[in-house]
């Protein structure tokens, strides 16, 4: 048999934390060489405890699970990072990704997919939960003639998820003003008068 998959949990809810360690120690191939809840603890002991994965929280108290995973590269290229995380947002996935995450797990996939992602990774492959996947293909089937603008696209994404303005403005750290003039150049530029109208519009003509 292999040698045993060598896991650091990096999560900042005990009790989840305690469930994934449980879950993973069953498992006769993976061992949890440690378990913490947040990276600045866990990245003081990187070097003694040589894990192959790190399964880490996203959302993590001081520096973020996107943040954390450059670090962990420059620390050693070899470790591979999976994020488990609730949040399903397209810039974050991309983020996380382009900071060099070898996969990433929605919370709410079930047990064996959560096993079954650190083998994959293991064996060279790239997990990922199965609505992130769908994410991560409609955003390659855009349409490349968009007539919005980088950040009007981002922002129409956001308030299609769901969020308010005022999020939208304190997630991009812009000013509220600045997105009511981003969603009035939205409107303009696709010929509509309301919020509905604009992401329906967007979502047939993949503009988002």
């Amino acid at each position: 048999m292999r040698d045993r998959i060598r896991v650091v949990l990096i999560e900042d809810d005990q009790i989840l934390l305690q469930t994934y360690k449980q879950l993973i120690e069953a498992e006769e191939d993976i061992v949890i060489v440690n378990g913490y809840t947040s990276f600045e603890r866990a990245e003081k002991c990187l070097a003694m405890d040589q894990p192959d994965i790190i399964l880490m929280d996203i959302q993590l108290p001081g520096i973020s699970g996107i943040d954390a995973i450059p670090l962990v590269k420059k620390h050693s290229s070899k470790i591979h990072v999976v994020m488990l995380t609730v949040f399903e947002s397209e810039q974050q996935i991309f983020q996380a990704l382009a900071n060099g995450a070898s996969g990433y797990i929605t919370k709410d996939s079930s047990s064996r997919k959560i096993i079954e992602s650190l083998r994959e990774v293991r064996d060279g492959g790239g997990p990922m939960s199965v609505q992130i996947a769908r994410m991560v293909i409609r955003s390659f089937q855009k349409n490349t003639e968009s007539p919005l603008s980088k950040r009007e696209t981002e922002i129409l994404r956001m308030i299609a998820e769901g969020k308010k303005r005022s999020e939208v403005a304190e997630e991009l750290f812009i000013e509220l003003e600045t997105v009511k003039s981003h969603v009035k150049n939205i409107y303009t530029k696709l010929d509509v008068h309301s919020r509905s109208k604009a992401i329906d519009f967007a979502r047939k003509n993949k503009l988002i």
